[in-house]
C-alpha cells in the first residue's frame, strides 16, 4: 500500500495512470493553458462518428443540434442536461433533405461499450465570468460526461464536492454541465462519492462494493468500478432518472438490486426486494419498471399498493419521472385495462383483485368484468396467471 498523505499532484497522476493502464481511457493530455476546452469537442466527436459510417451532412446536423439543446440560454442547467441526455440515448434526429426520411445519429454505442471513445483530460481550464479548471474530466465520443474532483487525504471531500457545485453556477461555468451526467469528488483516506448535476452535498453517495477488498486505496478501487466502460454506459443508459426537476443517480443497494430483479425478469420469475423506510423504493419501481417496459415490447407493468395515498403516490411518482401511467378507478376498468394493449404500464389498488370463498376463479373474473364491483382482497384468488413474474415491494 502506497502511502496516505502524498500530494494531490502525486494523486491525481497515479489516478490518470488508472484510467490510461487499467480502464483504457485514452489521454488528451493536460489543459490547462489550451483554448477553447469545451463540453462538446467537436472534433473527437465528429471523428468517432465518421467512424461510424455517418455523412458529414449528418455529422453536421448532429452536432449542431446537440449544441443547440447543450447551450439554450431560455432553460436552467436542469432543463439543459434533461434535453441533452434524451439525445445521448435516443439519438439526434436529423433531416437532410426535405424529400427523405428523418435519420436517427447515435452518439453513443449503447450496446457495445468498447466501440466507443472514452478519454480523460487534466486540468480542464473553463473560461467564463470566473475561470475554474476541474481536476479531471471524462469524455465519451468527445461529449464531457464526468467530473473528478481530486483532494490530498488531509483535505475532506466535502471540499472537492462544493466546488464541484460552486462551478455549476451561473456566474461560474455551468454551460459546461449540461452534457455531464456524473460529478465526482474523492481523496485516498474517505474514498470516492458521487452525484449529478445540481445534487447537494448531504445527497452525494457512496459506492460500496468489494468491501472485504483492502488491497489499495479505496478511491481507486470504486473508481475502477463506477468508470470501467461497461458499468459507466449501462448507468447512463439505464440508472439516470429525471425526477420533477431533480436528477437522480442509484445508490449501490439500488443498483444490485434492480441488476438481481432484471435477471429474474429475463426468466419470467417473480421475487421480493426487501427496502428499509427511506431506502428509495419508488426510484427501484420506476427503473425497473423502464427497464421491462424498454426491453421486452410485449411486456405490461401493473404496480398494485393497498392503499389509496400510496396508489396515488406511485401515479405522481412515475409521472414526474415522464413516465406515463394509467391510475385504474374501479375493478371493471381494471378489467377492461387488462383486456387491452394499452396502456403498457398502469397502477391499481389490490382490492379490486378479488374477494373471499370464491372457488370457480374465471367465473369470478368474467362476474367482474360484467358487474365492475369492487371487492377486498382474497390471496388465493388474486395470484397471476403461471408464467407471470409478480415482484413485491418490502
Amino acid at each position: 500500500m502506497n502511502k496516505i498523505g502524498q500530494s494531490e499532484r502525486s494523486t491525481q497522476n497515479r489516478v490518470i495512470s488508472l484510467f490510461r493502464e487499467e480502464l483504457g481511457y485514452r489521454y488528451l493530455g493536460d489543459w490547462t493553458d489550451r483554448g477553447g476546452n469545451s463540453n462538446i469537442e467537436e472534433d473527437l466527436l465528429t471523428a468517432y462518428l465518421s467512424r461510424r459510417g455517418y455523412s458529414p451532412a449528418q455529422i453536421g446536423g448532429a452536432t449542431h443540434k446537440l449544441r443547440t439543446e447543450a447551450n439554450n440560454h431560455n432553460r436552467t442547467l436542469y432543463g439543459n442536461n434533461h434535453a441533452v441526455y434524451h439525445l445521448l440515448r435516443y439519438g439526434v434526429p436529423v433531416k437532410i433533405e426535405a424529400d427523405k426520411a428523418t435519420e436517427t445519429v447515435c452518439l453513443i454505442d449503447w450496446n457495445l461499450p468498447e466501440h466507443n471513445d472514452f478519454a480523460v483530460a487534466e486540468e480542464v481550464t473553463l473560461k467564463g465570468s470566473y475561470e475554474r479548471r476541474p481536476d479531471l474530466v471524462l469524455y465519451v465520443n468527445g461529449i464531457a460526461i464526468g467530473v473528478l474532483e481530486l483532494k490530498n487525504s488531509r483535505v475532506s471531500i466535502g471540499e472537492g464536492i462544493r466546488q464541484n457545485l460552486s462551478n455549476q453556477q451561473p456566474e461560474f461555468n455551468a454551460w459546461f454541465f449540461s452534457t455531464v451526467q456524473f460529478i465526482f469528488a474523492g481523496n485516498d483516506s474517505e474514498g470516492l462519492q458521487y452525484g449529478s448535476i445540481g445534487t447537494e452535498e448531504k445527497y452525494f453517495l457512496t459506492w460500496k462494493e468489494d468491501e472485504q477488498d483492502n488491497s489499495r486505496y479505496k478511491l481507486d478501487k470504486y473508481l475502477l468500478k463506477l468508470c470501467a466502460k461497461p458499468r459507466i454506459i449501462e448507468l447512463m443508459h439505464d440508472f439516470v432518472l429525471f425526477d420533477g426537476g431533480k436528477k437522480k443517480l442509484p445508490r449501490v443497494h439500488q443498483y444490485f438490486g434492480i441488476k438481481a430483479a432484471q435477471q429474474h425478469v429475463q426468466q419470467r420469475k417473480g421475487g421480493i426486494i426487501w427496502h428499509t423506510q427511506g431506502s428509495g423504493k419508488s426510484i427501484v419501481m420506476v427503473l425497473l419498471a423502464k427497464w421491462i417496459l424498454e426491453n421486452n415490447p410485449h411486456a405490461r407493468v401493473a404496480i398494485v399498493t393497498d392503499r389509496d395515498e400510496l396508489d396515488k403516490q406511485i401515479k405522481n411518482v412515475f409521472t414526474d419521472t415522464g413516465e406515463a401511467i394509467y391510475r385504474t378507478s374501479s375493478a371493471r376498468d381494471l378489467m377492461a385495462r387488462l383486456g387491452q394493449a394499452t396502456p403498457r404500464l398502469l397502477c391499481s389498488l389490490v382490492h379490486k383483485f378479488g374477494r373471499k370463498g370464491v372457488d370457480d376463479f374465471d367465473q369470478f373474473i368474467k362476474d367482474l368484468g360484467e358487474t365492475g364491483a369492487t371487492v377486498p382482497l382474497n390471496s388465493a384468488a388474486s395470484m397471476p396467471s403461471p408464467g407471470v413474474p409478480c415482484w413485491s415491494w418490502r
